[in-house]
């Protein structure tokens, strides 16, 4: 089976682009070239920028694939570019949208499928939402969709709180748990959320390429690892052999501090997000829910704790963080 990644290289794709390899599909690989070092032997790399036509086009003269998927496109736009230039070209188009499209505030949980998409708290999670609608109302026999709406996926370096800087400076909170500083969680840190790691995600995942079973369905994939976001970051305070030290701030008072977190919290963080995996277990006969956050804290927090240029500290978000704090506490 012949398939293409659009991307390929990120947190969750690496892991498939792997599970991929190891089922000996053949692979092609279209991006910039930018990361490939994390991609496994045996993939064929594909040299082009998405968003010029001119690098693409002639990698399509050559090829057909079974199934293409984006991992990278954000927008409706994104899907109009990919109907142009792939129609024709495969029999199946993947795109991978976000769990976080479903409505706000949640009808009910555990969520199914048939629940609505439309996020008015998110730009990122309404984009997404857009987008998918754009592809099933393009009903073209010939250009087969399957969607897929992953939740909070993560990989083995992965520190996993609501409220924190860019990931390029993780370790300002690890740094803060090791110093007994107060770590804040919003409201009262008993929301419940999924974590899923990357390669229960794959182990999935590549039962729908090229499957003809999947054509034009949607699928959330998630595991059934289920937490409270207060005993996430208990998890990372043991592994970090230090007490827990947090802190229960009102949402409402975190935006006066951090206005730009207002889409992820209230749009996706702060909601129960429990899946009902039924749907996507019926087709994959190999989908797993091995891995719990437990299980790679230790390996997350040695890779910031043992190597030195992975100890950024963001300044600033550090600074406003322990205003926030201060000022609630006397508030």
């Amino acid at each position: 089976m012949k398939i293409l990644f659009i991307g390929g290289s990120g947190q969750i794709s690496q892991a498939v682009s792997q599970e991929a390899i190891r089922r000996n599909l053949d692979l092609y690989v279209l991006n910039r070239g930018n990361r490939n070092t994390v991609l496994p032997k045996g993939v064929h790399i594909l040299k082009g920028d998405i968003n010029d036509k001119a690098t693409i086009i002639p990698h399509l003269k050559a090829h057909d694939f079974d199934c293409i998927v984006q991992w990278i496109a954000f927008t409706k736009d994104h899907l109009k570019r990919d109907y142009e230039l792939f129609k024709g070209h495969t029999k199946q188009y993947i795109f991978i949208s976000s769990a976080s499209a479903y409505q706000k505030p949640l009808l009910k949980t555990p969520i199914t499928e048939a629940m609505p998409i439309g996020n008015q708290y998110w730009t990122y999670s309404e984009n997404k939402a857009q987008a998918e609608n754009y592809l099933t109302a393009l009903g073209d026999s010939e250009f087969n969709i399957t969607i897929v709406r992953p939740s909070h996926t993560y990989d083995d370096k992965r520190i996993l709180m609501q409220l924190k800087p860019n990931d390029d400076h993780t370790y300002t909170m690890l740094n803060r748990m090791l110093k007994n500083k107060p770590i804040v969680v919003p409201n009262d840190g008993k929301t419940l959320w999924t974590l899923t790691h990357n390669s229960d995600f794959a182990n999935a995942f590549c039962d729908l390429l090229g499957n003809p079973s999947a054509y034009n369905e949607t699928y959330h994939l998630t595991s059934d690892k289920v937490y409270t976001w207060d005993e996430i970051t208990d998890i990372i305070y043991r592994a970090l052999d230090r007490s827990p030290n947090i802190l229960h701030i009102p949402v409402d008072f975190i935006l006066k501090y951090f206005p730009h977190v207002e889409g992820e919290l209230k749009g996706d963080k702060l909601s129960d997000a429990v899946f009902d995996n039924r749907k996507i277990k019926a087709i994959s006969p190999n989908y797993t829910s091995k891995v719990g956050y437990e299980a790679i804290v230790d390996k997350a927090v040695a890779y910031y704790l043992d190597d030195s240029s992975n100890q950024k500290i963001d300044e600033a978000f550090e600074k406003t963080y322990d205003k926030m704090i201060d000022d609630y506490l006397k508030s």
